[in-house]
């Protein structure tokens, strides 16, 4: 019986490899997608819906822990994950507490035959088995992943020549672009030069949202948020013009 799968790696030479060694591992398997990022991995999920996923942890735009997580909140999209990882063997401990496979890089040919042989089981057993539950691992192993930073009370941002201490709760907004990151408030606009991952690692995820790979929102400034003729959303802040997109996976 012939499956399916999508490979999501930002490596592109452990890309390329993990494919070539399913290829000969497990001829059968039809790769739909080799993408090199997590947002591309949930659009090629969403478009092939394939019966399983090999995620890398840590991705660029989504890490695999977050397309899980999504995969998780849309019941249309189950497929069984694999996680490839670098981490060591506290992370892999908690994947197996949940049933769920992985492959620690670097990883040997047996290794990989060993998760082949454990899929085909599970895919071909009559009746097969639902994809395992993503909501119990991602409560087991965020916190592996995302250990418990110092909440910020302070940005230090840069406004022409001078430095500013903006408190937190001023904060309206929070927009990367190429070199800096805009720390929108009511009264001013700020540059600093953390990077939005960092900023997500300082705050308090129930009162600052992440809507776009780029843009944290401060939830109590949301005065609206609308769709346009696409279906596209986007929110609109208190106090400033600007309509703020909300990508997909957000």
């Amino acid at each position: 019986m012939t499956h399916s799968a999508i490979i999501a790696e930002d490596e592109p030479i452990l890309r390329a490899q993990l494919k070539a060694k399913l290829a000969k591992l497990w001829p059968e398997l039809s790769i739909v997608a080799d993408v090199g990022d997590g947002e591309l991995a949930l659009e090629a999920i969403a478009e092939h819906r394939p019966q399983l996923a090999f995620l890398d942890i840590q991705m660029p735009e989504m890490t695999g822990i977050e397309v899980a997580r999504s995969l998780a909140a849309n019941p249309e999209l189950k497929c069984h994950v694999v996680f490839v990882t670098a981490f060591d063997q506290y992370a892999v401990e908690a994947f197996e507490a949940n049933a769920v496979d992985y492959v620690l890089k670097p990883y040997s040919d047996a290794r990989l035959q060993a998760a082949v042989d454990r899929l085909k089981g599970r895919l071909e057993a009559k009746p097969a088995p639902a994809p395992q539950d993503l909501n119990a691992l991602i409560a087991t192993i965020a916190a592996k992943f995302n250990p418990q930073h110092e909440q910020l009370k302070w940005i230090k941002a840069s406004v022409g020549q001078t430095l500013r201490l903006i408190p937190i709760e001023d904060v309206l907004f929070f927009q990367a672009g190429d070199k800096y990151t805009l720390v929108a408030t009511r009264e001013l606009d700020a540059l600093i030069r953390t990077p939005i991952k960092e900023i997500l690692d300082g705050i308090d995820g129930g009162k600052y949202w992440q809507i776009h790979r780029s843009t944290i929102v401060n939830a109590s400034a949301i005065e609206s948020v609308s769709r346009d003729f696409r279906g596209q959303a986007s929110v609109k802040v208190k106090g400033r013009k600007e309509s703020l997109p909300v990508s997909r996976p957000f």
